[in-house]
Parts: C-alpha cells; structure tokens; sequence
C-alpha cells in the first residue's frame, strides 16, 4: 500500500478527557456565566438562575438531534422566526366581477328524458362493434 488513507474524519479530535474542542469551549462559557451570576446575585438567588444555566450550557455541549448540534437547531429557528417567508405558490382567488354576474342569464331546468329499451339497445349495438 502506497498511500495512507485517513479514517474516521467526521470524528471530532478529543482535546481535554473526553471533551472535544467545542465542548470545553461551552463548558468554559458556562462558567463564566455563572461566574457573573454569582457576583451579580449572591445568596440562594444565584444556585436558582445558576440551574436552568447549567442545563442550556450542557445541552449545547453535548445534545446531538439527529447527529446535528443543537446550535444549529438554534440558528435555523431564529431565521426562520425573524427573515420574510417566501411563498412560492399561491393558490389564484377567482372574485366573480358584477359585471359578469350580470351578464349570466337564468335558464330553464332541464326537463328528465326518458329513455327506451329500443334506444338502449341500439346504443348497446354500437358499443359492441355489430
């Protein structure tokens, strides 16, 4: 064999333990967040906002829907609540003008005919090719 071929490219390269290099950097911003919160909100106010924090933080360290990261998830909705929606088809709306309305005139019902067995066989004759 000539060449080395590299294997497992889609693999993140782990770079602290077990976190890869977008994982420590969530994890370093959750702690300045709640470095922040603990000097703004000192007490048992800072353990009630430090909480829900951590788990944004976590989930977009380490949740993968569908092998995509959540920010992503994240990005796409904010797009998609705040850039113009753009419909490519809209069904056309058919509004009647007065002016044709006047114009249609009232016919008469059509009156029910009846059909004889002559008639039906006839019809029945042409169909069958005789």
């Amino acid at each position: 064999m000539m060449f080395n071929v590299p294997q497992f490219i889609d693999v993140e390269d782990k770079v602290a333990g077990p976190l890869t290099v977008k994982q420590l950097f969530w994890m370093m911003g959750m702690g300045a967040a709640i470095l922040v919160v603990s000097v703004l909100f000192p007490g048992p106010a800072t353990y009630i906002i430090a909480v829900p924090i951590v788990i944004v933080f976590v989930l977009l360290a380490f949740y993968r829907p569908n092998g995509q990261p959540l920010i992503s998830y994240v990005i796409q909705a904010f797009f998609f609540l705040f850039r113009p929606k753009v419909l490519m088809w809209r069904r056309p709306t058919a509004i009647p003008s007065p002016v044709a309305m006047k114009r249609v005139e009232k016919t008469t019902p059509i009156q029910a005919r009846t059909v004889t067995q002559d008639e039906i066989r006839r019809v029945a004759k042409m169909m069958d090719g005789r």
